[in-house]
């Protein structure tokens, strides 16, 4: 049997325009709405009130402030999948490439594929995104985090040999799961 081609995603950055989208993306079925992609942004103040409606008003005044959070994947007007694109200063404890400054990387975190979309080759095109968005706002670097796919957690931040064929290069593990890998954005 053929293997059926992979739709092709239009991608917009979260921000004031598209926020409505972002909002209605990760409170429908099956969305990541506990953690409103804040895992890694938290500050020590914010992690003192670690709740689902606190993460979200912290993602949403990143938004405000124009800080960059991260790409929507549409198929027609609709937002199908989610890409944490962002600078590697506005996160923290990813364990990355000491070898780096943080101001030429930026950081691929997570990923959320709608489940009818999964199984679409949406993610190798959302990282492509990631590099060309990064790429236009002074990145030298991208680093991403993933695991291997027998993975029981860090699932959300993709897998390994996803990032391999898009020319990632392990560089070293963060904690017992995950890997630092990397490439030229």
């Amino acid at each position: 049997m053929a293997a059926t081609k992979a739709p092709k995603i239009k991608v917009k950055p979260v921000d004031k325009n598209t926020w409505k989208d972002f909002e209605a993306f990760f409170e429908s079925k099956g969305a990541p709405s506990w953690c409103w992609c804040m895992v890694w942004r938290m500050t020590n103040e914010e992690l003192k009130h670690n709740h689902s409606p606190d993460r979200k008003e912290y993602l949403r005044k990143r938004v405000t402030a124009k800080t960059p959070i991260g790409l929507l994947g549409y198929i027609g007007t609709e937002p199908v999948a989610w890409c944490s694109v962002a600078p590697r200063a506005s996160h923290l404890r990813l364990g990355g490439d000491d070898r780096l400054e943080d101001e030429d990387v930026w950081s691929i975190t997570c990923f959320f594929v709608k489940k009818e979309y999964r199984e679409q080759r949406l993610v190798p095109q959302l990282i492509e995104h990631a590099r060309k968005y990064a790429r236009k706002h002074g990145a030298k670097y991208m680093e991403a985090y993933p695991v291997k796919p027998s993975s029981p957690s860090y699932r959300f931040m993709g897998f390994t040999k996803t990032f391999e064929k898009a020319d990632f290069e392990f560089v070293k593990k963060a904690g017992s799961r995950r890997s630092v890998m990397v490439r030229k954005a």
